[in-house]
């Protein structure tokens, strides 16, 4: 399957991710992407990289890994970002003209993990600034609740805030001079919640100002690895600030200019 060869994004799927900040698609990348992604996870898992994370803490059994930057730095990862259907579903979602990768990563939680995933929104962590940001988590895993699905708080992306990043490593590496995210879990009778349950295949996309979060793996067998995808649109902008995530290197653009670039380069155009 293709960028070309699958059912278009539907005006309900649209309006979804409009109004609510996050949308399920069923079965948009088939099986051979999934066990090409799972072949590449397994291969990731066992060599060390430079951007590589665990995120799980000692006294935690299971394993919590995260890797960034994939797509520059090996050629298989390229060709997924270029030719799988991700750039495709991004853009028309966000209902824009042309979409920059931002970048890619793994987030696999082993069974027995208990590290959760803190509630957070993504797009205070990088450098960049506008409205069409979006997140692709591609399921290569049954999820479910107990072994970590995603809980979205839905329409939080319609606050109008932006909260600090916080390092999922606990170490305090971020600073921005920003509120923190309200503690959500205080808040649960007041706010409606979305988690979904996935198939291998099956994918969500969330905008960058939604808050999420995510529990742990408590399941015995079953693992929940999934490879993310960062997307941006027309009205996106580089806005370098201090103390944030870093990105692969520095893009050698000017604050304020489009992230045409070569480390954000354009995957996808509305033609």
């Amino acid at each position: 399957m293709n960028q070309e060869s699958f059912r278009d994004i539907t005006e309900e799927e649209i309006r979804a991710y409009r109004e609510d900040g996050v949308v399920l698609l069923k079965g948009l990348f088939d099986m051979v992407w999934v066990e090409r992604l799972r072949d590449l996870a397994e291969a990731d898992l066992q060599t060390p990289r430079d951007m590589q994370q665990e995120l799980s803490k000692d006294d935690d059994s299971g394993r919590f890994f995260n890797n960034t930057f994939l797509w520059p730095r090996n050629h298989d990862f390229k060709d997924i970002v270029y030719h799988s259907p991700a750039a495709k579903i991004a853009g028309r979602l966000m209902e824009t003209r042309k979409l920059n990768i931002v970048f890619d990563q793994f987030l696999i939680k082993e069974p027995g993990t208990s590290e959760r995933t803190i509630w957070h929104h993504d797009l205070t962590y990088w450098p960049i600034n506008g409205n069409q940001v979006c997140t692709l988590w591609l399921a290569l895993d049954s999820v479910t609740a107990e072994s970590g699905a995603v809980e979205y708080v839905k329409g939080s992306h319609l606050w109008g805030e932006r909260y600090k990043a916080e390092a999922f490593t606990g170490d305090g590496r971020y600073g921005e001079d920003l509120p923190p995210v309200p503690d959500i879990e205080a808040m649960r009778p007041e706010l409606e919640f979305i988690q979904y349950e996935l198939e291998p295949g099956d994918c969500t996309v969330h905008h960058g100002l939604v808050v999420h979060g995510a529990p742990g793996n408590a399941t015995a067998e079953r693992r929940r690895r999934a490879y993310v995808t960062r997307w941006a649109g027309d009205n996106v902008i580089y806005q370098p600030r201090p103390n944030i995530q870093p990105m692969l290197w520095d893009p050698d653009i000017s604050p304020g200019e489009p992230l045409d670039c070569e480390l954000w380069p354009v995957i996808w155009r509305d033609d």
